[in-house]
C-alpha cells in the first residue's frame, strides 16, 4: 500500500514538473508574440514576469513543501494572474476564460469534491467580478486587430487543449492507482479482521479451558471445606482461600451462569438447608438451627433468599416436602 502511495505522490510530482514547463513555455511563446509581433510592451512584460515567477517560484517550492499546498496556491494566484489577460482582450475575445476552465479539473485530480466544489466557484466569482469591473470601469487597454486577435485565441485554444489533455492523462493515471491502493487497504483490513477473529476465537477457547478449571476449584472448595457455612465468608475470603484474584473468580462464576458471586454462594446455601429438610428431625431441632448451620445470619434473610432462588417461602417448601415424604411412605 506505500508502494503505490509512494508512486501516487511521484505522478503528482511528475505531472507538475511537466504542467510547469508546459506554462513556462506557454508563456514564452506569449511573451514572445506580444513583443515582436503584436508589440504590447505591457502584456509583454506581465508574461514575462509571469513566467519568471511561476519558475523561479516552483524551483524554490517544490522540496520545501508537500504536493497539495503547491497546488493549493497556483490555483488561487493563477486565475489572479490571468485576471489583467481577461480584462485586456474582454473587448475582444472571450477565449481568455479558457485559461480558468482547467482549475477544477485540476482541483479534481489532486483533492476531495468538496475542494473542487469549491474552487469552481471560485473561477465563477472571479468571471463575475471582471465582468463587473469591464463593464462599469473604464479602462484603457491596447486595442487589437481581429486578425491579432484570431491569431492569439488560436494558440490559447492550442495551448489549452495541451494543458487539458496533460491533465486528463494523468489524472487517469493517478486515479487509477488511487483505486487500486483503496482495493488494497480494504483487503489488508478484511485480512486483518480475519486474522484478528481468528485469534479472538483462539483466544476465547483458551480462556474458557481456564474458566472452566478455575470453576472446579472454585466447586472443589465449596464442597470439600463447606466455606459456604461461614456466616462470614464472602468474595475476598474465597479469593484468599484459593489465592486467587477476585475478578478471575466472579469471571468464572458468570461464566458457569452465575449472575455474580451471591447467588452463587446463596444457591449453595439453599442446596444445604433443603438437604437438612431431609436429614433433620424438627421435634428435636429449630428452624433456626438450620439456616444457621448452613450460613444465614438471620431468618427474613434466608426467607427472602430462599423465595428469591426456589420461588416458594421455605415454610411452603416443607409442608411440599412432607406431603410427598407421607405419600412415598404410604
Amino acid at each position: 500500500m506505500s508502494s503505490k502511495h509512494e508512486q501516487i505522490e511521484k505522478l503528482k510530482h511528475e505531472l507538475m514538473d511537466r504542467y510547469v514547463i508546459l506554462m513556462i513555455s506557454i508563456l514564452g511563446i506569449y511573451a514572445g508574440i506580444f513583443t515582436f509581433y503584436i508589440h504590447d510592451k505591457v502584456m509583454s512584460w506581465y508574461l514575462t514576469a509571469g513566467l519568471i515567477f511561476i519558475g523561479y517560484s516552483y524551483s524554490l517550492m517544490r522540496k520545501r513543501f508537500p504536493t497539495n499546498t503547491i497546488v493549493h496556491l497556483y490555483l488561487i494566484l493563477a486565475p489572479l494572474y490571468n485576471f489583467y489577460v481577461m480584462l485586456a482582450f474582454w473587448n475582444n475575445s472571450v477565449a481568455s476564460f479558457c485559461w480558468l476552465l482547467p482549475i477544477p479539473l485540476g482541483a479534481y485530480i489532486f483533492f476531495t469534491k468538496k475542494e473542487v466544489l469549491a474552487y469552481t466557484f471560485y473561477i465563477l466569482f472571479i468571471i463575475i467580478i471582471g465582468y463587473i469591473i469591464a463593464n462599469n470601469l473604464q479602462i484603457d487597454f491596447p486595442k487589437h486587430t481581429q486578425k491579432e486577435v484570431i491569431f492569439t485565441d488560436t494558440i490559447l485554444i492550442t495551448s489549452n487543449i495541451l494543458v487539458v489533455t496533460l491533465l486528463i492523462y494523468y489524472k487517469d493515471k493517478i486515479k487509477k492507482l488511487e483505486i487500486l491502493s483503496e482495493f488494497s487497504q480494504t483487503e489488508s483490513i478484511q485480512k486483518e479482521k480475519i486474522t484478528v477473529t481468528e485469534f479472538m476465537s483462539e483466544d476465547n477457547d483458551a480462556d474458557n479451558e481456564n474458566m472452566e478449571k478455575l470453576f472446579s476449584k472454585i466447586e472443589e472448595s465449596m464442597t470439600a471445606n463447606m466455606l459456604f457455612k461461614d456466616v462470614k465468608f464472602n468474595l475476598s475470603a474465597l479469593s484468599v482461600a484459593l489465592e486467587v484474584n477476585s475478578t478471575y473468580i466472579s469471571k468464572a462464576i458468570r461464566y458457569k451462569g452465575f449472575p455474580n458471586f451471591n447467588n452463587y454462594l446463596n444457591t449453595y446455601r439453599i442446596n444445604y438447608v433443603k438437604k437438612l429438610f431431609n436429614e433433620v428431625d424438627f421435634q428435636k431441632t429449630t428452624l433456626m438451627y438450620v439456616y444457621t448451620e448452613a450460613g444465614f445470619s438471620n431468618q427474613s434473610t434466608f426467607n427472602r433468599v430462599f423465595k428469591q432462588i426456589e420461588g416458594i417461602t421455605p415454610s411452603e417448601y416443607f409442608q411440599r416436602n412432607l406431603k410427598n415424604n407421607s405419600k412415598s411412605s404410604v
